[in-house]
């Protein structure tokens, strides 16, 4: 049973290699579930905020004043957005105020593409935001297997090379060293399954985000067609 297997006696006896690979296992494990905590509530907060920053803007009447009033949603993706295609929206409303000789189709077609630019911009820095370090949880989970079995083999080369040595192979001189080994692997594999799952389950989160950027920026571009470009 895995209750009675005394881990700390399989460290104590394990070889410097099979150490350096479970510490090293640990030490990246630790690291995968502190980003992992992060992660999860930088997630967490900005589905909160975003929720918070629609509610606003739908019921809203005036763009003026949801951009007056999206300093509570600074962790929303979708206020940034909202932000940075406004700003490019102001920019276009002074030049259109003091017009150059080029013609009002021309102003048109590319104050449309302006805001676009700057909502695309705008949300390929929020999705890199929110990707941020997920690498880490991605390579930890294709390598970790890899180095706990490196740590394995490793174990059984030394473990045979021992036994060897004394010219004795029985169960009681092979169970040992083989399992002292084989903790690399059990280790390589807590710490990648977590982080596999985590992984997949935050680039799942972050594909919703991309596709709400994405319908919230053609809702915004269709209100600023309707109200400022007519």
């Amino acid at each position: 049973m895995l209750a009675s297997i005394n881990y700390w006696s399989l460290v104590k006896q394990a070889s410097w290699i099979e150490l350096f690979v479970l510490l090293l296992l640990v030490a990246v494990s630790a690291v995968s579930w502190a980003l992992m905590v992060q992660k999860s509530l930088q997630l967490s907060a900005a589905r909160r905020r975003s929720s918070e920053f629609l509610e606003v803007f739908w019921e809203a009447n005036q763009l003026d004043s949801i951009y007056h009033s999206i300093s509570k949603q600074q962790a929303s993706p979708l206020a940034k957005i909202f932000k940075a295609g406004y700003e490019e929206m102001l920019k276009l409303a002074k030049l259109k105020a003091n017009p150059s000789p080029a013609t009002p189709a021309q102003h048109r077609l590319e104050g449309i593409e302006n805001i676009e630019r700057a909502l695309q911009r705008s949300s390929v820095t929020e999705i890199t935001k929110l990707e941020a370090r997920l690498s880490f949880l991605g390579t930890v989970g294709v390598t970790s297997p890899f180095i706990g079995l490196f740590g394995t083999v490793m174990g059984i080369l030394s473990a045979f090379n021992e036994i060897a040595q004394q010219g004795n192979a029985s169960i009681a001189t092979v169970a040992a060293p083989i399992a002292n080994a084989l903790l690399a692997t059990a280790a390589g594999l807590f710490a990648a399954i977590p982080a596999v799952v985590a992984y997949n389950a935050f680039l799942s989160r972050i594909r919703v985000f991309d596709a709400e950027m994405a319908n919230f920026s053609s809702d915004f571009l269709n209100i600023v067609k309707r109200n400022f470009f007519n």
